[in-house]
């Protein structure tokens, strides 16, 4: 109730401040999405250009069969094969231009694209493959340089829940290791490493980041926690929210922090199973920070507690 009221509400404030409706601006963005392909049905459904994808879709499958790749997968699993490897399927199955749905039709295309997404998809794979590599790699050179400093992570972890942003998890993951959490735990559609945009902003951070298990949800992750002994807080603006600077924390307990989508926040379900809802206090027109900010804050001041608090 509480995430539809602030949904309510941004809706009307944004409406009365700049005369738009951004229900209607969402709707047009489905209809005219950036993306013409399969994943925007409602662009398909009116478009000159899908005739014929149905015959085309089954030529394509019939050949990705052949080379061993899993059409119906591809569909449900699309992070398993590569935005690259997926753009190329959707593009065939949905052209972009009328030269384009020639060449789709022509009767070996389909063999063709089918050759290119099992190279995407072989690349994909490898550069996942070397990607975990270099994360055995280097944690295990971190591991080592932290034995030697005598140096041991904080009891923090922080999980996101659905964020969007692969920038601002990147900046969250570069964050996370100068502050040596224990973990950052990537909940439900949000972005996960090697990401390219994760790894611009991450600036090799990312590499040192144990990110948690790919399948877990947010609230089975906050479970997880809770039943591990940790206090889990939502950072959030609702009307209970308890201001950070007042929240009782204390930096010899291991705690964990959960930050939300960018648009809607934290879930209302994992809220309630939160110890406390924190949020910071803003003193201008928005009441709200950039995410990434908004963990930078919160994970230092728990470590300021930790070099102030008298045991």
């Amino acid at each position: 109730m509480e995430r539809l009221l602030r949904l309510q509400t941004f809706s009307t404030t944004y409406e009365d401040s700049n005369n738009v409706n951004v229900a209607a601006m969402a709707t047009n963005s489905r209809v005219l999405g950036s993306s013409r392909s399969t994943s925007n049905p409602d662009y398909a459904a009116d478009n000159a250009l899908a005739e014929g994808r149905d015959k085309r879709k089954s030529k394509l499958d019939e050949e990705l069969n052949k080379l061993g790749i899993d059409p119906n997968k591809m569909e449900h699993n699309p992070d398993q094969f590569g935005t690259a490897a997926m753009r190329t399927y959707n593009s065939f199955l949905l052209p972009k231009s009328k030269g384009a749905l020639a060449v789709a039709e022509s009767p070996t295309r389909a063999r063709v694209v089918a050759n290119n997404i099992s190279f995407l998809v072989r690349e994909f794979k490898a550069d996942q493959e070397e990607w975990l590599r270099n994360v055995d790699r280097n944690r295990a050179e971190a591991v080592s340089k932290s034995e030697e400093n005598t140096r041991v992570k904080h009891p923090v972890v922080i999980v996101l829940d659905n964020v969007r942003s692969a920038h601002n998890v990147g900046n969250i993951l570069r964050l996370a290791e100068a502050a040596q959490v224990e973990s950052v735990r990537l909940c439900g559609m949000t972005p996960r490493p090697p990401h390219p945009k994760i790894m611009k902003t991450a600036m090799g951070a990312a590499e040192y980041v144990d990110v948690g298990d790919a399948d877990a949800s947010t609230l089975q992750t906050v479970l997880d926690l809770k039943a591990k002994g940790y206090d889990v807080y939502g950072v959030e603006t609702t009307e209970t929210a308890i201001t950070l600077w007042d929240a009782p924390i204390s930096s010899n307990h291991p705690v964990a922090f959960v930050f939300g989508n960018e648009l809607i926040g934290v879930d209302v379900e994992v809220l309630e199973e939160c110890k406390n809802v924190i949020s910071l206090p803003t003193y201008g027109n928005k009441n709200s920070l950039n995410i990434a900010t908004c963990v930078g804050i919160v994970a230092w001041d728990y470590l300021r507690r930790g070099a102030t608090e008298i045991p």
